[in-house]
């Protein structure tokens, strides 16, 4: 083993990169990405430090520091590239979906639970912020507990 560490090189690295890009193609963690990056830097250190601290050693040394730095980084700085955004976050969530609409009163709240009608449907739901609401007046959707909404006069 050490006669193959004695005789790394650049291309070595650089095979290294290659082969962990592909198996992050096959697999999409962004992990596998972060230490193929290492590679391709390590690469480079191997092209630039001469003597002594080119030499296997501070080739592994640098690869580890690297990779270790480049995962942590994309496991924070980074993390929004494993999510893209979505144009319809609450696509999944109906009751997400129903903050800011607006209805009426299915009849009056008792101790601040009754029901809304919005749209053609009846919601259950609870009054915040203290609100009096009786039957018929317009309300606007605040949130969402669990499958009832939460209103307040609008």
């Amino acid at each position: 083993m050490i006669v193959f560490l004695e005789h790394l090189t650049v291309w070595h690295w650089v095979g290294l990169g290659l082969i962990l890009l592909t198996a992050e193609i096959a697999v999409g963690t962004f992990d596998l990405l972060w230490v193929a990056m290492a590679a391709f830097v390590t690469a480079l250190f191997t092209v630039l430090a001469p003597g002594q601290l080119g030499e296997w050693q501070g080739q592994l040394v640098v690869f580890g520091v690297v990779a270790v730095a480049f995962v942590l980084m994309g496991r924070t700085v980074f993390r929004g590239l494993r999510r893209a955004p979505s144009s319809h976050p609450n696509i999944n969530d109906r009751m997400a979906s129903m903050v800011g609409k607006h209805g009426q009163a299915g009849g009056g709240f008792e101790e601040g639970a009754g029901r809304v009608k919005i749209g053609d449907t009846m919601w259950s739901a609870i009054a915040v912020e203290g609100a009096t609401i009786m039957e018929g007046d317009d309300v606007v959707v605040a949130g969402a507990d669990g499958t009832t909404l939460k209103v307040r006069r609008a």
